[in-house]
C-alpha cells in the first residue's frame, strides 16, 4: 500500500495558497466594475467586481489609493486596475487587491470632465454670487440649438403654449461632433447682439461622449462671459454638464428650460387678478387708516388750537388788567415814589459817609504823622553833623577872625600879588561887609602886601 501523505489544516491550506498567490508578479487588469460597495463608512476601502463577457472577480481598494484615483467609481464604469490577488485566510476568499486605479472609456472622459469642473470652480465660474438673475417676464427670448432635431419644436410649443405674447429668435449651431463648441459660441454671440432677456442653450438627450460638446472649457468660459443670461437645458434629469455649472440657470430639459423663462399666461393673468384683488384691498385699508389718522389729528389739532387759544386769552386779559392800562400815570408816579424813596435814602447816607470818610482821613493823618516822625529821626541827626561840618569848614568862619578874600575886577578870586597892578579895582570881602579898593603899589614878597 502506498504510503499517504498527512492531511494538512484549512488555515494551511490558506496560508500556502496565500504564499503562492504573494509569489505571482503584478498583473494590470482591465474590466468593467459592478456591485460597487463603498467607500466603507467606517474603514474607507471599496469593495466591488470587475467583470468582462465570461468572468468576474472580486476586487478590495484601500481608503489610500481611491483617494489619489481622482474620479468616482461607480456600476458600469470601465476601469484599469494594477496590483496582485490575495486570499483572506478567515473566509478563504480570493480577491484582487488594486494598488493602481485607472479610469479608461467614459470613465477617462469622466474624470478629464471632473478636474475641469474643479478647475473652473477654483476660479470662481459656478459661484452663485457671479450668476446673474433671470427676469421673472422674459418677453424676449433667444434659443441656441440644432434646427434639425426636435428640440427646437418642443420649445416653440412649449413658449406657444405657455405664453404667446414671449418673442422667439432661433439661432442655429451644431449640438455635437467636431467643432460643435466653435459653432455653438458663434450662435451664443449672434443671440447676444440681439439683446434678450435671456437665451436657452438646449438640446436632446444622448450618450455622455454626445453630451461631451457642452464640458469643452472654451465653450463654458464663453457661457459664463455672455452678456446676457443664459439658461442650460441639455439632456435628460441626471446629466449634467459644465455648462450647466456655469450657466445662468440650469435646468433638467429643454421644455423645462422654455417653461422657466416663459410663465404661464393664464397663470399671469389669475396673478394679475390676485395682486389687484390684494391691492384694492391694501388701498382700501390704507385709505381708511388714512381717514381714521387725518380725524385723529383733526381732533388733537382743535384741542391744541383750543387751549392755545385759551392761554392766550389769559395772558391778554391780564395784560389788560395791569395798572398801565388802566391807569397810565401810575408808572409815572411810581418812577417819582422811587425817585423820592432814594433821594432821602441818599440824603440820610450822606452825612454818614463823610463822618466815616472824615474818621478814616484822621486816621491815616495821624499814623503819617507818626510815620513821618518816625522816618525823618535818623536824617535829622545826619542833617545837625552836617551842618555842623559845614559851619566848621565855612569860610565865613575864618573872615570872622581877622581875615579877608580879595577878587578883581572880573570876580577871580586874588591868591597872588603878581595877579594886580597898580591902578587896578578889586573888592575885599570881610568877615562883616566888603570894601572895593584901587591898588597903588603892589609888593612881591613873602611878607609883603598890596598897599591900597
Amino acid at each position: 500500500m502506498a504510503h499517504e501523505e498527512a492531511p494538512i489544516s484549512v488555515t494551511r491550506a490558506l496560508e500556502d495558497a496565500k504564499l503562492c498567490l504573494g509569489s505571482l508578479p503584478l498583473m494590470v487588469v482591465a474590466g468593467e466594475v459592478t456591485g460597487f460597495r463603498g467607500p466603507n463608512a467606517r474603514s474607507g476601502h471599496c469593495y466591488f467586481q470587475v467583470k468582462d463577457d465570461q468572468s468576474a472577480m472580486d476586487v478590495i481598494v484601500w481608503r489610500g489609493t481611491y483617494a489619489k484615483c481622482g474620479f468616482e467609481l461607480r456600476d458600469g464604469l470601465t476601469v484599469q486596475l494594477t496590483g496582485g490577488f490575495d486570499v483572506y485566510t478567515g473566509s478563504g476568499r480570493m480577491s484582487f487587491i488594486a494598488r493602481k486605479l485607472e479610469a479608461s472609456g467614459e470613465g477617462l472622459l469622466r474624470q478629464q470632465v471632473a478636474a475641469l469642473a474643479r478647475k473652473l470652480q477654483a476660479e470662481g465660474l459656478m459661484d452663485e454670487a457671479r450668476k446673474r438673475p433671470i427676469p421673472r417676464f422674459c418677453t424676449r427670448v433667444a434659443v441656441v440649438t440644432s434646427l434639425s432635431g426636435s428640440v427646437i419644436d418642443d420649445v416653440k410649443r412649449t413658449l406657444a403654449r405657455r405664453n404667446p405674447l414671449v418673442e422667439l429668435q432661433v439661432v442655429g449651431c451644431q449640438v455635437q461632433g467636431p467643432g460643435a463648441p466653435a459653432t455653438i459660441m458663434r450662435a451664443l454671440q449672434v443671440a447676444a447682439n440681439a439683446r434678450p432677456d435671456a437665451i436657452l442653450l438646449v438640446r436632446g438627450g444622448g450618450s455622455f461622449e454626445d453630451l461631451m460638446t457642452f464640458n469643452d472649457e472654451m465653450l463654458a468660459r464663453f457661457v459664463a462671459a455672455c452678456p446676457v443670461p443664459v439658461v442650460t437645458g441639455i439632456g435628460h434629469e441626471p446629466d449634467t454638464c459644465i455648462c450647466d455649472m456655469v450657466a445662468d440657470r440650469r435646468c433638467s430639459t429643454p421644455t423645462a428650460a422654455a417653461e422657466s423663462v416663459a410663465p404661464a399666461i393664464d397663470e399671469l393673468a389669475q396673478l394679475t387678478r390676485d395682486r389687484q384683488t390684494r391691492l384694492g384691498v391694501a388701498m382700501g385699508r390704507m385709505v381708511q387708516q388714512g381717514q381714521l389718522e387725518t380725524q385723529s389729528l383733526g381732533e388733537r389739532a382743535t384741542r391744541a388750537m383750543s387751549a392755545d387759544l385759551g392761554r392766550r386769552r389769559l395772558g391778554v386779559e391780564a395784560l389788560a388788567q395791569h395798572r398801565v392800562l388802566t391807569d397810565p400815570r401810575t408808572l409815572i408816579d411810581d418812577r417819582i415814589a422811587a425817585l423820592e424813596l432814594t433821594e432821602e435814602r441818599l440824603h440820610g447816607a450822606l452825612p454818614r459817609m463823610l463822618l466815616r470818610q472824615q474818621d478814616a482821613v484822621k486816621a491815616s493823618t495821624a499814623r503819617l504823622r507818626a510815620a513821618s516822625q518816625r522816618l525823618l529821626v535818623p536824617y535829622e541827626a545826619q542833617l545837625s553833623r552836617a551842618a555842623a561840618s559845614l559851619d566848621a569848614l565855612s569860610p565865613l568862619k575864618v573872615l570872622g577872625r581877622g581875615y579877608a578874600i580879595a577878587r578883581d575886577a572880573e570876580g577871580h578870586v586874588v591868591g597872588d600879588a603878581g595877579q594886580l597892578a597898580p591902578g587896578d579895582e578889586i573888592s575885599v570881602l570881610l568877615g562883616t561887609g566888603a570894601v572895593r579898593a584901587e591898588v597903588t603899589q603892589v609888593e612881591k614878597t613873602a611878607t609883603a602886601g598890596v598897599e591900597v
